[in-house]
């Protein structure tokens, strides 16, 4: 059912259990997991500012995700990993909707009623606007 899974993920502990999730959804039809993390402009900004080059930037960015791609592949899944550009919620729905995807997963922060009401969350704008089936996992 599920051969294409597209996982949000951004290093947490929250985007681990997603990958967890988004394993035993494509595991039994030897699918295929795309990553993908959408960093937004502060977090760029930040980043250039504490690394002396693109290539530590490029760097640290992939140990974020390193957690998550080792689970993928001691599972022997075939996967890619996708950095994005643009605010996380808006960024991930495009992408979401321009690939051919079976599933979404991503994970949900935990955000108190009020929080998610000022803040909003990724998880809530993917639910919301990705035409494809979403998981959020807690």
């Amino acid at each position: 059912m599920f051969k294409r899974v597209l996982l949000a993920a951004d290093g947490s502990d929250h985007s681990v259990r997603s990958a967890e999730k988004a394993i035993e959804l494509v595991e039994l039809n030897s699918g295929r997991i795309d990553v993908v993390y959408a960093v937004d402009g502060a977090t760029s900004k930040a980043d250039i500012l504490a690394h002396s080059s693109k290539y530590e930037v490029a760097r640290k960015r992939k140990e974020m995700l390193a957690p998550i791609i080792q689970l993928i592949e001691e599972k022997q899944i075939d996967h890619e990993v996708h950095i994005i550009h643009g605010e996380p919620g808006p960024a991930i729905v495009k992408f979401a909707n321009d690939g051919d995807y079976d599933c979404v997963v991503v994970g949900s922060r935990g955000l108190n009623k009020f929080q998610t009401f000022v803040l909003g969350s990724v998880s809530h704008k993917i639910a919301k606007r990705v035409d494809k089936p979403v998981l959020i996992v807690k």
